[in-house]
């Protein structure tokens, strides 16, 4: 299995570390497929519901923005710990205090503090990642990395909830995310290595700010960039959309719900789009390691994605409570999300030299804004389109997404400025040989 991470480019220094991610991301994924259900059980309206994970997202946003700065500034693994030390302080006050009361502020303001502490978690990791493996390799390792995110918050912090929820009620299961999140905890403390540089040690607070304010202002300075932010607030829409949406339409009467699944059903329906990315999250970076950046993102992500964004709600209206066909619909949804693995890699590079963390920064400012736009887009939505809309409007971004893809070129490394792999020459090949074997050390 070593053997097998390291050929992915994933160093053995790191590879704990990635442990860490999948662990920490359990946890936090445990309320995810079920919360606004439970919301609207509680006696609040699917609007205040999914208002409650839109905001969860914009604080989430803030926190992935400062991740890759930060980290830089400070060394990954300080930001991981106070990352999730944040996140485990606020869930128990959360738990403890905001839900029993009723009080929505309250439970919307906890929650959304709540929502800093994973991006400081797991986007601080990114940058050891781009420290510690070369760019040639960095697309299948993110792909890796996102491997993990998905068995944490998507397989483990779907399916388990799923089983505990109908024994101990879906109040108490929300307590068991946090064996999973202090587990990851220390493993983060123990075993994920420090930072190569750290760019933070002799700048004064006001040249901190400024490295800070990059992560913002290198969407405007830099457009390739802000390309590749905009197609990564997209690539994740129906992974935080979704789980809001859907177990009100296959689960209750309200807002036109069809009220066909259990609750626990849809949960392990969910599942199945994680179960593929296991699969194909490192099997893209893989893939586009070798053939290529941009077209798989293109054709298998956009577009895929766009076909999946409407099967969600066809598929029932069709077939009823068919739960092959929406595992199906699952699986078209897991392969196209997986399929964006590159744009970390493509950012970096588009960055230039001294700016990788401004450039993670925009790239996780991204990524937690998807996590805003796709609950976002519903809580504005639902009540005047209502569900069938909801999903045409997600179709029709990824519509925009595949049009954005065809504006980033990047120069990927052994391909031509056209995107074509470039073929080695027969004597290129002996020519490389011929070097490497004087330059290797004679054996006494």
């Amino acid at each position: 299995m070593i053997k097998i991470l390291e050929r992915l480019g994933v160093p053995r220094t790191l590879m704990l570390g990635f442990l860490a991610v999948a662990i920490f991301m359990t946890g936090d994924g445990f309320e995810l497929t079920f919360l606004s259900k439970f919301m609207v059980d509680q006696g609040f309206t699917s609007s205040q519901a999914s208002l409650l994970v839109t905001v969860y997202g914009l604080f989430a946003a803030f926190g992935g923005w400062s991740a890759g700065v930060l980290a830089e500034m400070f060394g990954a693994r300080k930001v991981m710990m106070f990352g999730a030390c944040w996140w485990i302080g606020v869930h128990l006050l959360f738990l403890g205090i905001a839900i029993p009361s009723h009080i929505y502020p309250l439970i919307l303001c906890l929650y959304a503090m709540r929502g800093i502490g994973y991006p400081l978690f797991i986007y601080s990791f990114v940058v050891l990642m781009a420290q510690y493996i070369s760019p040639s390799r960095l697309a299948s390792a993110t792909g890796f990395f996102w491997t993990c995110f998905s068995l944490g918050i998507g397989v483990f912090g779907a399916y388990l909830p799923s089983f505990i929820m109908p024994i101990v009620g879906e109040y108490k299961t929300f307590w068991f995310a946090l064996p999973f999140s202090i587990v990851g905890t220390f493993m983060c403390f123990f075993f994920v290595p420090k930072n190569k540089v750290v760019k933070g040690e002799g700048l004064s607070r006001k040249e901190q700010l400024k490295e800070l304010a990059e992560g913002a202002t290198i969407l405007v300075t830099n457009r390739k960039i802000l390309i590749c932010a905009i197609i990564r607030i997209i690539n994740n829409l129906l992974l935080y959309g979704f789980p809001v949406i859907m177990p009100l339409y296959l689960c209750t009467t309200h807002n036109g719900g069809i009220n066909i699944f259990k609750t626990e059903e849809w949960m392990r329906i969910w599942g199945f789009v994680f179960v593929i990315t296991l699969i194909f999250n490192t099997f893209w970076g893989w893939f586009m390691d070798r053939y290529g950046w941009v077209w798989p993102m293109r054709w298998f992500g956009c577009a895929v994605l766009a076909v999946g964004s409407v099967a969600f709600y066809y598929i029932p209206q069709w077939f009823g409570a068919n739960a092959v066909m929406m595992i199906i619909a699952s699986i078209i949804v897991g392969i196209g999300t997986c399929a964006f693995s590159s744009l970390p890699t493509i950012m970096t590079l588009y960055a230039g030299e001294g700016k990788q963390g401004a450039a993670l920064s925009a790239y996780n400012l991204a990524a937690g804004l998807t996590t805003f736009a796709g609950p976002g887009i519903a809580t504005i939505l639902l009540p005047t389109i209502g569900y069938g809309g909801v999903c045409w409007t997600y179709a029709a971004l990824y519509v925009l997404a595949f049009i954005l893809t065809l504006f980033i070129r990047p120069q990927q490394p052994g391909f031509d400025s056209h995107g074509h792999r470039i073929k080695k020459s027969a004597d290129s090949v002996r020519e490389v040989a011929v070097e490497a074997k004087e330059d290797a050390p004679a054996v006494a």
